[in-house]
């Protein structure tokens, strides 16, 4: 199965490695791919392991997760404005 994370101000590509690493070490996680320009982190596993482990563990590492609701927008990124124009 596959838990896909909308994480906010991902890091440098050394963290990323280092976030890759660490999410690899986790019982039950078999892959993981962190793409820092969408701000998406997918993590392939098994039932072993389930979405708020690993969510846990991405905070530990230091991202903070944008949920689906707006409080976590940075209305100041330019990237929120593009659509409106």
């Amino acid at each position: 199965m596959y838990s896909t994370f909308l994480v906010i101000d991902s890091e440098c590509a050394a963290c990323t490695n280092i976030t890759l690493k660490d999410l690899g070490s986790l019982r039950g996680v078999f892959g993981a791919e962190v793409d820092r320009i969408s701000g998406e982190v997918v993590v392939s596993h098994t039932d072993e392991i389930n979405r708020d482990e690993i969510e846990m563990k991405l905070v530990e590492l230091g991202y903070k997760i944008q949920k689906n609701n707006f409080e976590d927008i940075s209305y100041d990124d330019p990237s929120i404005w593009g659509c409106v124009l």
